[in-house]
């Protein structure tokens, strides 16, 4: 019996996580699956639109055996950061990463990590870079210049999953690699019946549109009138935040290299709203993502330090008796120590204060979320 790993969001899960479920299940019936899942925040830089809790509870009832957060800091990192971060921790006990790709092929993936890690990539980029262009576009073009014909950093699923391949190669890790083809499209806004993406779903949700129906059956009772939460609901916490900070303050926060910490200083001081923040920062070398982490980084007190220093545990949110089978063989062989077991430091204390401020964004009643009243949820399997 072996064990897949996923690094999700779940923001919300649907039809298309289920896919990737039951597809793990079909090619490896014996295994089980453990889900590393960002908790209130996500790598866009924006809350989760439901609770952790819920939305792990949704993952078991869909298959899942065990689901752990992934590390606030590593939620709201770059792809190469929440990558990073979620290969060291699966890395340990599962056999096998299971992810999402448009189009690239595990061999092509490793094709371009390996081009991503040799030394001389690093001058190439540099030199794109000198020329104004977005990091994005500088990387691609670096590795153009050094031959490397896999386009498999022009789509999103394809970029996470260089990453992931970089970091075990990096890491040192023997997770054998599971590329599965995501049909549909990760961005769009249009809903797809039956590949819908996560964003589509979100945006029926503001719209106040029906969309329960592109949510696995298991997991519709857990979403159906649960509190929703959007960055909108929060824009006055948050600039309430960015305009008291300190210089110091802002010089501290992750992703403000090479003065952008200044730009977005001078903005927060002189725009009205949040949006006018971000336009009058953003420029073609800085993506729109970069400055959306580096606002939520900045409300919830993330430093740059606090980015570069790894989670000291990963908190369980649920499982099963697989589960609990796969946590108790963690703890006894040493792969896993602290799963699920908090222990007192610095990340903690950054933990239980973004927790509680995470219902500031709650979009009808905002509540109090403490980190050490949550419980987790048990799926007893029947006899």
């Amino acid at each position: 019996m072996g064990v897949t790993g996923i690094i999700c969001e779940y923001n919300p899960l649907h039809l298309g996580h289920k896919k990737q479920i039951d597809t793990i299940k079909a090619c490896h019936p014996e295994d089980s699956i453990v889900c590393l899942m960002s908790g209130n925040y996500v790598q866009r830089g924006a809350p989760a639109i439901f609770d952790k809790s819920l939305r792990a509870e949704a993952a078991v009832l869909c298959g899942a055996d065990l689901v752990l957060e992934l590390p606030l800091t590593a939620s709201l990192s770059s792809a190469e950061g929440f990558a990073a971060e979620g290969v060291r921790i699966l890395g340990r006990f599962c056999d096998r990463l299971c992810f999402g790709v448009e189009s690239a092929t595990a061999d092509s993936l490793f094709a371009t990590a390996k081009a991503l890690l040799s030394p001389a990539f690093s001058e190439k980029l540099r030199s794109e870079l000198d020329k104004g262009v977005s990091f994005p576009v500088a990387r691609q073009m670096a590795l153009q210049a050094m031959g490397v014909q896999h386009d498999t950093l022009s789509q999103p699923n394809d970029i996470l999953a260089t990453e992931y391949c970089k970091a075990i190669l990096q890491q040192g890790v023997s997770m054998e690699p599971m590329p599965i083809v995501r049909e549909g499209k990760y961005h769009d806004t249009a809903i797809d019946a039956e590949n819908p993406s996560a964003t589509a779903l979100r945006v029926r949700m503001a719209e106040g549109d029906s969309w329960l129906a592109y949510v696995p059956e298991p997991a519709r009772s857990v979403f159906e009138g649960a509190d929703m939460h959007t960055l909108s609901a929060g824009e006055q916490a948050i600039l309430y935040r960015l305009r008291t900070m300190t210089d110091a303050e802002f010089e501290a926060l992750p992703y403000g290299s090479e003065g952008l910490w200044r730009k977005l200083m001078r903005n927060a001081r002189k725009c009205a709203t949040l949006e006018e923040i971000i336009t009058a920062t953003k420029s073609k070398r800085y993506t729109r993502t970069r400055l959306d982490r580096m606002v939520m980084c900045a409300f919830l007190g993330i430093t740059q330090k606090d980015i570069s220093s790894p989670a000291p545990y990963a908190r369980v949110l649920a499982l099963n008796d697989n589960g609990r089978e796969i946590l108790k063989t963690a703890r006894q062989t040493g792969a896993f120590p602290n799963a699920g077991e908090a222990v007192d430091s610095p990340y903690q204390t950054l933990e239980q204060r973004a927790g509680m401020v995470y219902g500031l964004f709650s979009a009808s009643d905002p509540a109090l979320f403490r980190e050490e009243e949550r419980r987790i949820y048990y799926k007893k399997e029947l006899v």
